[in-house]
């Protein structure tokens, strides 16, 4: 979710042993530690990505396309929520344009209202993109659909699947409420290991992470 979930919005702490935040009851002190480390470790990774050169940032989404082939398999007849790369995420722009023309219908997400969860608009090549949240280019007036397999670029990943991102919750606050449960592939750099993002009640684990070194790891079942 935000990095501190227990400030106002005027950025002042509003703590009282513990909130109702998204539904579940945390502790504010502990939720604050937590979002300084996060942000202290969004800080360190976005420092490693763009410092990546751009030839490594290529190779590295070609490396991610092949595992996502490998793990996948064939997506003909699924729908499958992508993403438009920004601030040097992994770029699957080609694979998108493959699994749409393999006959997968291919969503991006969108956010329409801050603080709430996404919609995933249909897209397709050459389909007209406008400018959205942050300015990351969304589907214009295209149709919604549901996802049966989310494909997410994380920041940073530990060692049971969750996910961090840019802060936003987002992805977090939609997953929970996709029903059924869609498959959620995490992919990013291999600099994107770190041991534990001290996961919180409302972070959602990837099923399988994808990293550019050739790692494809699946979540075991608890």
């Amino acid at each position: 979710m935000d990095d501190d979930p227990t400030s106002t919005p005027g950025g002042e702490a509003a703590c009282f042993g513990h909130r109702l935040v998204d539904g579940h009851v945390v502790d504010c002190e502990t939720a604050r530690d937590v979002a300084r480390f996060r942000k202290a470790e969004r800080q360190r990774l976005y420092a490693l990505r763009r410092a990546l050169p751009v030839g490594d940032r290529e190779a590295a989404g070609r490396a991610i396309t092949d595992g996502l082939r490998r793990s996948l398999g064939p997506l003909d007849g699924r729908a499958v929520a992508v993403y438009w790369p920004i601030r040097g995420e992994p770029d699957l722009r080609s694979w998108m344009r493959e699994i749409h023309d393999a006959g997968a219908r291919v969503l991006l997400p969108a956010v329409e209202a801050r603080n709430q969860p996404l919609v995933f608009r249909n897209w397709e090549p050459g389909c007209r993109m406008t400018r959205g949240h942050w300015d990351i280019p969304v589907p214009d007036d295209t149709d919604t659909g549901r996802p049966d397999l989310v494909v997410a670029p994380l920041l940073g990943v530990d060692a049971d699947g969750y996910r961090l991102g840019n802060g936003g919750g987002y992805y977090d606050r939609t997953l929970v409420r996709i029903e059924p449960r869609p498959q959620i592939v995490g992919v990013g750099y291999a600099f994107s290991r770190i041991p534990t993002i001290f996961p919180m009640p409302w972070d959602v684990a990837m099923d399988l992470v994808v990293l550019d070194d050739g790692c494809c790891r699946r979540r075991q079942p608890v």
